[in-house]
């Protein structure tokens, strides 16, 4: 296993672990804790193992962020509807 994808798993370990752990805030200041995190950790990830475990660590961190993803999509939605 490369550095990339260690890291990548340490980064969901810790996603759930914070998960659990009560917030006053429904979590959102971890999530986007976590995604400043993410993203650079997923250009990581892709660049060592190439675009296919790209998309599989995309997808797992999606997984675990569902909220922030949809509420970028219905963000997005509103954005596209009204132009």
């Amino acid at each position: 296993m490369t550095l990339s994808l260690s890291l990548a798993a340490v980064w969901a370990l810790s996603a759930n672990i914070l998960a659990v752990i009560p917030s006053r805030d429904n979590h959102w200041r971890r999530a986007y804790i976590l995604i400043a995190l993410g993203i650079p950790l997923l250009g990581y990830v892709t660049y060592e193992n190439g675009p296919w475990w790209g998309l599989a660590v995309l997808l797992a961190g999606m997984s675990v962020l569902r909220w922030p993803v949809i509420y970028l999509g219905r963000w997005l939605r509103g954005q596209l509807g009204k132009g």
